[in-house]
């Protein structure tokens, strides 16, 4: 496989689907849950508005296959989990998610339709999948890539509401708000640190104007990326010596867990040794999933942001 960063990156820059490190293995389809009929009925049709145009469910879908790990994460938190019986094989969380070869990277439109699905949930519309499952008379959801937090929590809700969990869906959204704004509310916002969020030792970063960016921006920290001259969407490459120059309060490091990037690791990069935030410390390796997702586990994302920030501002 390769390199979970370097596809992380690609997505980013439009041509490729958001994924964590992912797991491979044998399909084992999941008999779908068996849902009485008023249950089923309840609330449907629907009709979504998602990235590909308006979506009808004419009622509840009992077989749903996922081809985006964010969306896994978020049909199991909404309580949609039963309803799965597929998903790529980039979604590694929950554990109860059931393990497929699916690739929501080079979606097979014969493999999918093998898992007999009411519904495909995708984030990329790679090899114009929503158009050969239409095909094939199956309902495609497009959610894609969040470019803003509010944006996440609307695909949440759509979601929800498209697989008939829409006040478990608000639920989540609602504590997820609420979360995010206590996490910011307590962030010591008067220490003006700067950071650096590297998604793989290219290196590539991402700026303000993102999804991640706009996370750190809670917490009030200033990135280094902004000033890059070259923004490439947002997801600018950076030389060595920008950082260099830049030298952060904190690096975040996005490729631990992919591509074994550490303190130590970031020290023998020519001129990075006596950086302030190796020099005092200050380099956090993030969850790889956490980071390039854009699910409820964002929380997650933001507690290990707001705790690092904590700690800075203790020591500066």
């Amino acid at each position: 496989m390769r390199p979970v960063r370097t596809a992380f990156a690609g997505a980013l820059l439009g041509t490729l689907a958001l994924a964590g490190c992912g797991q491979t293995g044998t399909p084992t389809p999941t008999p779908a849950a068996s849902v009485p009929a008023a249950a089923s009925s309840a609330g449907f049709p629907v009709t979504i508005k998602a990235g590909n145009g308006q979506v009808t469910l004419a009622k509840k879908p009992e077989r749903i296959v996922s081809l985006s790990a964010t969306h896994t994460e978020t049909l199991f938190a909404i309580g949609a989990g039963p309803q799965v019986v597929a998903v790529d094989d980039q979604s590694n969380y929950p554990p109860e998610a059931p393990k497929t070869d699916l690739s929501g990277f080079k979606p097979n439109v014969e493999a999918i339709v093998a898992q007999k699905p009411d519904l495909v949930i995708i984030s990329n519309d790679i090899d114009q999948i929503v158009a050969e499952l239409g095909k094939v008379n199956v309902p495609v959801l497009l959610e894609p890539a969040a470019t803003k937090i509010d944006e996440a929590y609307e695909e949440i809700a759509e979601i929800g509401a498209a697989t008939g969990n829409k006040a478990k869906a608000d639920e989540v959204v609602s504590g997820m708000r609420t979360a995010m704004d206590k996490l910011a509310a307590e962030a010591p916002k008067d220490k003006k640190l700067t950071y650096y969020h590297e998604l793989d030792q290219t290196p590539f970063a991402a700026t303000s104007q993102t999804f991640i960016g706009q996370v750190y921006a809670l917490f009030g920290l200033t990135n280094i990326a902004d000033k890059a001259p070259d923004q490439a969407g947002g997801y600018p490459k950076l030389s060595a010596e920008f950082v260099a120059q830049a030298d952060p309060d904190l690096i975040f490091l996005a490729d631990a867990k992919c591509c074994q990037q550490s303190k130590e690791t970031l020290a023998e990069r020519p001129g990075w040794q006596n950086l302030s935030a190796i020099k005092n410390d200050q380099v956090i390796q993030l969850d790889d999933d956490l980071a390039s997702r854009w699910g409820p586990r964002v929380v997650d994302l933001a507690e290990d942001i707001g705790a690092a920030v904590a700690e800075a501002g203790a020591k500066s």
